[in-house]
């Protein structure tokens, strides 16, 4: 889900998006992607751009590569889908704004 809101002399783009469950085919998957790519890429650069949601996958603890992009504050071994999250990051120049702070434990996965 995709919402455009003009604030004062600013246009937010909020996107709210749900990756297939662990399990499904990597084709779906894929295709999850390739739909939040050509999402991202309709939005002029003057436009600021928020994206939530869940994503299936944990991102690790350490950056690993993605220094600009997680500040170290995750949880456990990243896996595949966490790798996913941070490439597509990366290639917008997002951050994930999650790893950026300290949380307790019991708030580090959310089901």
């Amino acid at each position: 889900m995709a919402i455009k809101l003009v604030v004062g002399g600013s246009t937010l783009n909020m996107i709210s998006a749900y990756v297939p469950q662990v399990g499904l085919d990597e084709g779906i998957k894929k295709r999850f992607w390739e739909e939040v790519d050509g999402l991202v890429r309709g939005i002029p650069l003057t436009e600021k751009l928020f994206i939530g949601g869940d994503f299936n996958g944990h991102i690790g603890v350490t950056s690993g590569g993605y220094d600009n992009i997680h500040d170290g504050f995750g949880l456990g071994v990243r896996n595949g889908g966490g790798t996913s999250l941070l490439d597509c990051a990366k290639a917008f120049d997002l951050v994930i704004a999650n790893s950026y702070f300290p949380k307790r434990e019991e708030h580090l996965v959310t089901f």
